[in-house]
């Protein structure tokens, strides 16, 4: 899965595909939505089950709270590594061999690793699901590869670096920008890990980040599509209900500091025109916030991702009409992202690629003013039901796709939201206001709080030959 900072059609389609995990809907849940059950296993494993009876097919997730936050400096990268290795096999299972039996099941499989967690996951005739919950509890627990393997497939993952990243402009901005933006906070850290890192990197260390945080209590099995709940758990207590492992290291707190001034990247790399990123720290949901009273942070990460939304979280919405058209617009693209929930902080980014002729000094001057525009005017009540009404289209089509059902509880889980998070944000959300908009946009859009990230255009290699993904490379 590509790790690389959301850039334009990404930050386009951020809140149909984000927001819409939150379950917006006009008319509240979907009407007969089945009954989503969680399960405690012995060994303190978290099952997540939910029917869709539509097909006979079913997706199996396994998820591990752990990602490139909970990696330490000089092995960034690590976390990622290892969902790599964990394709090696087992005792029994043969390196190849587990995709192998799954496509021979009729299935598809892959794995992905972000900032939070790491996933696996299968797609597969429903019949056969626990066929591939027996594979994948098995290398849970029973991974294992040489020195070589691990050696080569190190290799592999920093070609993939140099093909998602290095080789990447707007990649490689936003993992400078990141690194800028970030003192304390472990996002500061790329997901595929620093060039560095992964070069100094040691089978032993992946090997200790496997025992590490690879146990039960660190992970959650999510089952959706044609299945019953009991005959699920009956299923998950046979294959991974025996599993032991340590119990839960501690997680340390890495608060980010508060930022006492804007900070400034120009990064000069080959690419043909610039862009400019405006990241400003803000508030993120608390869970806590799903199952109380909010707290005043929590109303504003609330009233920030509406805000997002109005700014460019629909065709032609305000930073489309300002900056990109008529005889006197500033930029090719812009557009607005804010973060909502996580397991550490968040931002919201306002970006823009200058129009021929144009400066990004001009660009981020009017990104900033449209948001000084809604501190001062307000917005209307129509633009946010408009922005509502793209929420709705978007969680139509996601409710369509058993994986996206297993993938939002998957990502619920991982991050510690409670599993009605979908229905008690939408209430959430429907409670925000133009005013509490305009409130926001005044209080959070200053320069202590500013990152900004310049990416400057130098020449381009004409004579370098395009990378090809690395034989071996998944996602």
């Amino acid at each position: 899965m590509k790790h690389t900072h959301r850039w334009h059609y990404l930050l386009k389609t951020a809140l149909a595909f984000g927001l819409a995990a939150w379950g917006w809907a006009a008319a509240g849940p979907v009407p007969d939505a089945p009954l989503v059950r969680q399960f405690t296993l012995n060994n303190g494993m978290t099952l997540i089950v939910r029917p869709d009876h539509r097909a006979p097919t079913a997706v199996h997730m396994l998820w591990v709270r752990v990602g490139s936050m909970d990696e330490v400096d000089g092995s960034s990268g690590v976390a990622h590594v290892l969902e790599h290795m964990l394709f090696k096999g087992t005792p029994t299972v043969k390196a190849g061999d587990f995709s192998r039996r799954v496509a021979a099941l009729g299935g598809r499989e892959n794995a992905f690793t972000s900032k939070d967690y790491t996933g696996y996951f299968q797609q597969i005739p429903a019949a056969r699901l626990e066929d591939v919950m027996a594979l994948e509890a098995d290398r849970f627990v029973n991974n294992q590869w040489s020195d070589e393997d691990f050696r080569k497939e190190l290799e592999v993952v920093k070609e993939e670096r140099r093909l998602r990243t290095e080789d990447n402009p707007h990649a490689r901005l936003g993992e400078a920008l990141n690194a800028v933006a970030y003192t304390a906070s472990p996002y500061r850290r790329p997901i595929v890990g620093w060039m560095n890192d992964l070069e100094a990197l040691t089978p032993d260390d992946a090997r200790a980040f496997y025992r590490r945080w690879y146990t039960p209590a660190n992970a959650a099995v999510v089952v959706a599509g044609d299945v019953e709940p009991e005959a699920v758990f009956a299923l998950a207590q046979k294959h991974y209900g025996g599993i032991q492992g340590p119990a839960m290291p501690a997680r340390k707190p890495r608060e980010e500091p508060e930022q006492s001034g804007m900070r400034r990247l120009d990064f000069k790399a080959p690419a043909e025109q610039a862009s400019v990123t405006l990241a400003f720290k803000v508030p993120s949901l608390a869970p806590a916030a799903l199952t109380g009273t909010p707290d005043a942070a929590s109303r504003d990460a609330l009233a920030l991702t509406v805000l997002a939304g109005v700014l460019g979280g629909y065709d032609n919405a305000r930073l489309e009409r300002a900056l990109t058209q008529g005889e006197d617009r500033v930029a090719d693209s812009a557009g607005a992202y804010c973060g909502l929930s996580a397991r550490g902080p968040s931002m919201c980014m306002l970006y823009g690629v200058p129009a021929e002729g144009k400066t990004a000094a001009q660009v981020e001057a009017a990104l900033r003013a449209q948001v000084a525009r809604i501190a001062k005017e307000g917005v209307q009540p129509s633009e946010l039901q408009r922005v509502k009404n793209q929420w709705v289209a978007g969680e139509v089509y996601k409710l369509d796709s058993v994986f996206n059902q297993a993938r939002i509880l998957g990502v619920n889980w991982a991050i510690g939201l409670p599993l009605d998070a979908d229905e008690k944000t939408i209430a959430l959300l429907r409670e925000v206001t133009p005013a509490q908009v305009q409130d926001v946009a005044a209080r959070y859009f200053g320069d202590d709080s500013l990152t900004v990230a310049t990416l400057l255009p130098q020449p381009l290699d004409k004579a370098r030959k395009p990378r090809t993904a690395p034989a071996g490379m998944r996602h």
